[in-house]
């Protein structure tokens, strides 16, 4: 019997889960199908809380729709517990709703597999932004032990909100003492989206920045974006947003399929390919 899972939100015309799962489906001669389900946000807890009726074993959730999903799960697991937000559900044996947020784990993964070793070398990380993924991305460095997780964001209050969450280890610092900080920083993650395709770039000035310190962004599109460029040209490691997109995505992917795939070049290369986007 073929097993269909899907992302699901409003809307989900342009996402590139298909891609993602369409390859390993395929790589793995796997009798499955992965769709797009566009759930308007009027139906949301309806479909969540009925969702052993739509035919899927298991889904992705994208916005708007993540909080509502994870209220409509009969189980959370840590990570979407801590958010407040599910990006990956199934049914278990016992018809039950289960949910999981891998977005900080598709966080980890990237740098695992593109920084090696990172974690040993990463007392204090610096997070710039406060949104949801901001949040994924806390949780995951708390998660890994890093000591000490800075939050900067130009708004203040909405940084301590979910720093506070986090704490001891997590804090909300001032985005205007951001040269101190920088200058105390092994890691820096930016998760605005500032230095997007269309939007204005990141104004950091890096150089208080310890030259081995690692530089990550969550932004894909452009690839380089130009807070890595940047860091690349005073000598600094990066990582770049594209591999969170894909590592995020394997959880989901054995839960449905019973098989866990890997995130290896050639997927990459599609998705690369997909997004217009030079390697």
């Amino acid at each position: 019997m073929t097993r269909r899972a899907a992302i699901t939100g409003y809307p989900v015309a342009h996402s590139r889960s298909p891609l993602i799962h369409g390859y390993w489906l395929k790589r793995h001669g796997l009798d499955g199908t992965y769709e797009r389900v566009a759930v308007e946000p009027a139906t949301a807890e309806t479909f969540y809380r009925e969702f052993a009726k739509s035919g899927l074993v298991g889904c992705n959730v994208t916005v708007p729709h993540k909080e509502v999903a994870a209220a409509c799960c009969d189980v959370l697991d840590d990570a979407a517990q801590a958010m407040g937000a599910a990006n990956t559900l199934w049914l278990d044996d016992n018809g039950r709703l289960m949910g999981a947020n891998t977005d900080g784990l598709g966080f980890l993964g990237n740098l695992d597999q593109n920084a090696p070793g990172w974690v040993g070398r990463c007392d204090t990380a610096l997070v710039l932004g406060a949104g949801g993924a901001a949040r994924a991305i806390v949780w995951a460095l708390v998660s890994r032990g890093v000591k000490k997780v800075l939050v900067a964001n130009r708004t203040l209050s909405k940084a301590q909100d979910f720093a506070d969450r986090f704490a001891p280890v997590a804090k909300a610092v001032s985005w205007d003492y951001l040269a101190d900080i920088l200058g105390r920083s092994d890691l820096v993650v930016n998760t605005t989206s500032l230095g997007m395709e269309g939007q204005p770039p990141l104004d950091l000035d890096l150089s208080p920045l310890p030259v081995d310190a690692l530089v990550s962004d969550i932004v894909y599109a452009p690839l380089v974006t130009p807070l890595l460029q940047a860091a690349h040209d005073r000598g600094n490691p990066t990582v770049d947003g594209l591999g969170m997109l894909l590592h995020q995505a394997v959880p989901g992917f054995e839960r449905w399929f019973g098989v866990r795939p890997e995130v290896d070049e050639a997927l990459r290369n599609l998705v690369l390919a997909d997004l217009g986007v030079a390697s």
